[in-house]
């Protein structure tokens, strides 16, 4: 006879080095079964072959994971030149081969024609849909699918090391960069070709690498210490203002209601604190400039 398992209101973020091999998904799953939790999602799809920082969000916190979904992200990625692939990475066919004779200087310039606001065209081979299907189902079927151009901004591009054939390089991007494609991109502009051989997230908003657990170091833990790994849901909106407001004022807005505070209060999204600063959510200043409540969390036991 099989039992199932209870599931347990888990809430938190959870700052995974995603191991090579994994999809997200996968990965996901694995923690979401480590924790016994009842709702978990990722926030930022990383490539098999990609690891590093994939923030988890399980509970009260999946409420704010499209925040990290949108933020800035920074990645490591190797570069073999002169052969290109037809996914882009070192799991596809080779396409082209071809001797090398690029200098460090003439790719540190190439790079630097990549910053700012882009246009880029998705791969095929992306998790992208088209009619209800992912590109790459079209890509492995050998339909090649037209995809829109997309404007990205390249914040920082550094070239960290390089060698005749292959280079490593520091990006930091917006949403919905592709790397491969960049580095496809920026090899062209060099006239040798190029693919990924390896790929690590290192960023993602506030989120650094260091922060970040294996699923090894997961799988040792107790539950307890499980938890404790997990970092508070308002962690995931710390580039919001704060805000406190007192015990009447949080009864109300628990209600539904807007509530008035004195004094200045920033427009746009706030994060919102009760006097004993349990955070309580999102809020907004509205047009009567009361705060209106926007995402509020459940607590635990309430």
């Amino acid at each position: 006879m099989q039992f199932k398992r209870t599931k347990r209101n888990v809430s938190g973020v959870l700052l995974l080095d995603k191991p090579i091999g994994f999809s997200s998904n996968q990965a996901l799953q694995k923690a979401k079964w480590l924790y016994q939790a009842a709702k978990a999602g990722h926030t930022g799809t990383l490539d098999p072959l990609a690891t590093g920082l994939l923030p988890l969000c399980f509970g009260e916190a999946t409420k704010f994971a499209h925040y990290l979904t949108d933020a800035d992200k920074t990645y490591v990625a190797t570069l073999r030149l002169g052969v290109t692939t037809n996914t882009g990475d070192a799991e596809g066919e080779v396409l082209t081969t071809q001797s090398v004779n690029v200098s460090r200087t003439q790719f540190e310039q190439a790079c630097q024609q990549f910053l700012g606001e882009i246009s880029q065209v998705p791969p095929m081979f992306s998790a992208l849909k088209h009619e209800g299907k992912a590109m790459y189902e079209y890509a492995r079927a050998g339909i090649e699918i037209e995809r829109k151009a997309r404007l990205i901004t390249i914040h920082h591009i550094t070239v960290d090391d390089f060698k005749q054939d292959e280079a490593v390089i520091t990006v930091t991007c917006t949403k919905g960069t592709y790397i491969r494609t960049l580095a496809e991109d920026i090899a062209k502009q060099l006239g040798c070709g190029a693919h990924l051989i390896g790929l690590r997230r290192t960023a993602t908003a506030n989120y650094k690498i260091a922060q970040t657990i294996t699923l090894e170091q997961l799988e040792a833990m107790t539950l307890e210490q499980r938890e404790a790994a997990l970092l508070p849901e308002d962690s995931a909106v710390q580039h919001l203002p704060a805000i406190t407001l007192d015990d009447d004022s949080v009864f109300y807005l628990q209600q539904g209601q807007g509530v008035w505070r004195s004094g200045a209060v920033p427009k746009g999204l706030l994060r919102l604190y009760s006097e004993q600063q349990d955070f309580l959510g999102l809020g907004e200043l509205s047009s009567d400039g009361k705060i209106a409540p926007k995402r509020l969390i459940r607590h635990m036991g309430n």
